[in-house]
């Protein structure tokens, strides 16, 4: 490839300013002598050219390809309907066109979810990204495949900084239907045992005005209402336990519609106790007393409150009440006119002593299958003909005693269900043998009810904790009342703080005490997942994962801890991700928990269509009646770079240069020869016409 080039040996301001003289000068030697000063003309022209150092330079050019940018969108919003399939072939289509033109090469990018964050769909980010090597000369052009829906459009075409034209091929449907539910007021914390109020409203689009919406608590129905859409609406949930109680509200979907993953929302409620109330009588004076007492007073959310039996019915001693410095035991009060104010109940070394009537344990009862707790601390007593076991409360207890009590040192233990439930699993010395605790130097001897194992044992394999549940309530029975010896710190003591306040909550339904669990969280780590089973069984079922957009995968867990199976993945998508494993039900959300791909699912061809038009380029549906429709391609040097069934690209006709030859045009002794030649003839010319003259 041959061009001319100049080199200057002055700089160009002065060569031009030469030029200009050079002119001047002309025309005034042709007004003042005519054409003869043509000559004279020509011969300053040769020396202003010798002066810029023309040159032939020929080039060695390498034709290139230019490059096309085919910008893929995977983000969560495309795998929405049949936008999948359709975007696979679109890909495939384009790939197999472009593979018709042979000067321009194309390069697909394909964008999926931000990793972290909810920045959406970053299109133009991953376009930069990808072309930051390629001069800006050899873009032919950008085509985008996606559904319009994109959160970094450039302010204008020329913050844009294409050269070539941009072309949206857009997936999606313009008659698309949806429905979805919009939290409008979504507490976090709710007090255990009252009501709070949720507000939400029904959207939708292609709808018919009214919604049936179903609302559950903790995987089980509790209530469906229909409601107007477009207008908010209340819910009144009441808050059961502690700890997250989780509340669905679904909405039924439209037929037809594009997605039912925004047709539900998950709203996690931290149970918070206002104050844990607890009621503990005590039997009798006795050391291990102080130690019940100085455990739940520790804890600024417990109200307790204490009564002492020291002067049952049977001891008549003739002093005047008067005289009593004792406030009567308000068993009416207590245990029928608010015993439900309780959340717990501790009998420690209590005896039947006539106190209280049998119709008061009745109330226990009822108390306990209505979702109450019973704690019984048991000592020698248990095992006498006053024993609480020979009252209306036999029917809850988890054992009966056998009438004898064991009055010798001993380690207590776990038994293999203990290990792994969740109240006794890893109590600190357990994992020594025997555990690395002080003796006890008491037991009542018992016989637990059928399908009841105790997690505690004392000598001889002798049941020392069971528990049990009783319709909706819990029972403990701890079969010794020598558990301050390990608050005394005799024989340097055991975990008592662990035991006795695990066991506490667990009867009082915390949830990370249960025997039978499913949980999800965050690591922290990106989308990692941690998922925990707890079970009292020797193995478990697989754990199905689904995925906001519908995506299911199936987990193995591993043991690690007895009654503890555990397992990590990466989520692939943003939002909320619903786990099953048998009946049980988890649930976790992945980044933010209304992310923005899903906060608007409708395809559009309005957000780009100024972007593209600017450059010279087009927007259009490849969904059309008749299937999927993908443009021509074609490669234009001049006019419209897009048509009705067609899509354009410029050439740039780059190339890579191999190599450059310069050859100088006013250097050398031809041109030397050749402003000779000029100056030689102005002088014979006005030498002759001077002559004749």
């Amino acid at each position: 490839m041959l061009s001319l080039s100049f080199t200057p040996l002055v700089p160009w301001p002065v060569l031009i300013g030469f030029g200009v003289l050079v002119v001047i000068f002309a025309v005034l030697a042709f007004l003042a002598r005519g054409r003869t000063a043509i000559l004279r003309a020509l011969a300053l022209a040769l020396v202003l050219l010798a002066i810029a150092n023309p040159s032939l330079v020929r080039e060695d050019r390498e034709p290139v390809k230019d490059i096309a940018a085919i910008v893929v969108d995977r983000s969560g919003s495309q795998a929405l309907g049949d936008r999948p399939a359709m975007t696979d072939a679109v890909r495939a289509e384009l790939q197999r066109r472009f593979g018709a033109l042979t000067n321009i090469e194309p390069r697909f990018i394909d964008v999926p979810d931000a990793k972290e964050g909810d920045e959406g769909t970053r299109l133009f980010t991953a376009l930069s990204q990808a072309l930051a090597d390629v001069p800006a000369e050899r873009l032919a052009g950008v085509v985008m495949l996606t559904d319009g829906v994109v959160h970094d459009i450039p302010t204008s075409v020329a913050a844009l900084g294409l050269k070539g034209p941009l072309h949206v091929l857009v997936t999606g449907h313009p008659d698309e239907r949806d429905r979805q539910i919009k939290l409008i007021e979504a507490p976090r914390f709710g007090i255990v045992g009252r009501d709070l109020t949720i507000r939400a409203e029904v959207m939708e689009r292609g709808g018919t005005g009214s919604a049936t919406v179903t609302v559950r608590r903790d995987g089980e129905d509790v209530g469906r209402r229909t409601f107007p859409t477009g207008q908010p609406f209340s819910l009144t949930m009441r808050i059961e336990h502690g700890g997250p109680n989780v509340v669905e509200i679904e909405v039924e979907p439209l037929p037809g519609e594009l997605t039912t993953i925004n047709n539900r929302a998950v709203l996690p409620i931290e149970g918070i106790r206002e104050k844990l109330r607890v009621l503990l009588v005590s039997g009798e004076p006795h050391q291990g007393e102080r130690t019940w007492r100085n455990l739940l007073k520790s804890d600024a959310n417990v109200d307790l409150v204490h009564f002492t039996i020291l002067r049952p019915p049977e001891k008549q001693d003739g002093t005047p009440i008067s005289e009593l410095s004792l406030i009567a035991f308000p068993t009416r009060e207590l245990f029928v006119q608010k015993i439900k104010d309780f959340d717990l109940i501790i009998f420690d070394r209590y005896a039947n002593q006539s106190v209280l009537p049998s119709a008061y344990f009745d109330n226990i009862v009822r108390y306990v299958r209505e979702g109450g707790a019973l704690l019984i601390a048991a000592g020698p007593e248990f095992a006498s003909p006053s024993s609480l076991s020979r009252t209306r409360l036999s029917a809850i207890l988890p054992g009966e005693p056998n009438g004898r009590v064991v009055e010798q040192p001993y380690k207590a233990s776990l038994t293999g269900v203990g290990n792994r439930h969740p109240v006794t699993r890893a109590l600190p010395g357990s994992e020594a043998s025997p555990p690395a605790w002080g003796d006890w130097l008491r037991i009542v001897s018992a016989q637990v009810k059928p399908g009841i194992q105790p997690i505690l044992q004392g000598p001889d394999a002798l049941p020392l904790l069971a528990l049990s549940r009783e319709e909706k309530g819990r029972v403990a029975l701890l079969l010794s009342d020598h558990a301050w010896l390990w608050a005394r710190g005799y024989q340097e003591g055991g975990p008592y703080l662990d035991l006795l306040r695990r066991l506490g909550h667990w009867l009082m339904k915390e949830p990370a005490l249960e025997e039978e669990a499913l949980r999800a969280q965050t690591t922290g780590h990106g989308r990692e997942v941690r998922v925990e089973r707890q079970t009292m069984a020797d193995t478990v079922e697989p754990v199905t994962v689904t995925g906001p957009t519908g995506n299911q995968r199936t987990l193995t867990l591993t043991p690690g801890e007895p009654g503890l199976f555990a397992t990590t993945f990466e989520a692939a998508e943003l939002g909320l991700h619903t786990l099953r494993s048998g009946n049980l039900v988890a649930f976790v959300s992945v980044g933010p928990p209304n992310p923005r791909e899903l906060a608007d699912v409708f395809s559009d061809t309005e957000r780009l269509k100024a972007l593209a038009e600017g450059t010279g380029g087009s927007i259009r549906r490849v969904a059309e009646t008749g299937g999927i429709v993908v443009p021509r391609l074609q490669s234009v040097r001049s006019g419209r770079l897009s048509g009705a069934d067609w899509i354009g690209f410029r050439p740039s006709d780059s190339a890579n240069i191999r190599g450059v030859e310069v050859y100088p045009l006013a250097l050398g002794l031809w041109a030397l020869a050749a402003l000779a030649a000029a100056v030689l003839a102005m002088w014979l010319v006005e030498g002759r016409r001077g002559r004749a003259a």
